[in-house]
């Protein structure tokens, strides 16, 4: 047996996240479809984790074990001339046998995009969470520096995330390293928001966003923020924020 890595990226939408379900479309779903044809046997495609619907990848993670003796450039070139345009194989790596591609995950980088104001373009509806008032950038960032370091981010956890009553593993506690805002130019107003961090809970991302967009807005200052983190308590945080504008940048090993 071989255990083949694959790096793809693609376009959440109209898909209904990551893992396969029976009767709506998904991404695990139509790569595993190609990936038996090709092969000729049955496969079961693992992945870094479990991507929502509508949320967006430019470097997920899979692996895969097949007898095939399918080179993996004939890995590359075969699965992108049957998969649809919205998902792309970007790189194939053959890895020693054990080797998972969501276990041996050190961290992934998540970025969110914002346009602020003005009219969002048809083309950039997809892609964007549009807002059309004004954020307050400076209360926001402040924010940011509050998520770094080890916490216990239940405020933030979505229901289903994982079994409360299981006391073993690290629960809802994960270590961020990197929270930034980025500004651009024009209008509407380009906002992105990067996080890295060792683990992610379900919609983890989304609900710190949705939260940051209540500072930005005026509806809850810094030290509310601060309060809603170590609460613990998910009701006390804001809204989750839509689907639409998460990517899943990068997976690190």
């Amino acid at each position: 047996m071989r255990n083949i890595m694959l790096r793809l990226a693609f376009d959440g939408t109209g898909y209904a996240g990551w893992q396969k379900q029976k009767e709506q479309p998904t991404i695990q779903g139509v790569i595993e479809d190609k990936l038996v044809i090709m092969t000729n046997g049955p496969v079961v495609l693992h992945g870094v984790g479990r991507t929502d619907a509508g949320v967006h990848a430019l470097g997920m993670t899979a692996n895969f074990e097949t007898g095939a003796n399918i080179p993996c450039a004939g890995f590359l070139r075969g699965l992108n001339s049957m998969l649809p345009e919205a998902i792309r194989i970007l790189a194939v790596e053959e890895k020693e046998l054990g080797f998972h591609a969501r276990i041996n995950a050190r961290g992934k980088v998540y970025i969110y995009q914002l346009l602020v104001g003005g009219i969002c373009l048809p083309t950039q509806r997809l892609y964007n969470h549009h807002l059309k008032h004004e954020l307050r950038i400076e209360p926001m960032r402040e924010c940011l520096d509050a998520l770094l370091g080890k916490h216990d981010f239940a405020c933030f956890e979505a229901t289903g995330s994982r079994d409360p009553n299981y006391l073993g593993g690290r629960g809802a506690v994960r270590t961020i390293s990197k929270a930034e805002l980025t500004v651009g130019e024009g209008l509407p107003l380009p906002i992105g928001f990067e996080i890295s961090g060792d683990g992610f809970l379900r919609h983890m991302v989304r609900n710190i966003v949705g939260t940051l967009l209540e500072v930005g807005s005026g509806r809850m200052g810094v030290e509310e923020f601060r309060a809603v983190l170590v609460s613990k308590d998910r009701t006390v945080a804001g809204p989750t924020a839509p689907a639409r504008g998460l990517f899943l940048k990068e997976v690190y090993y």
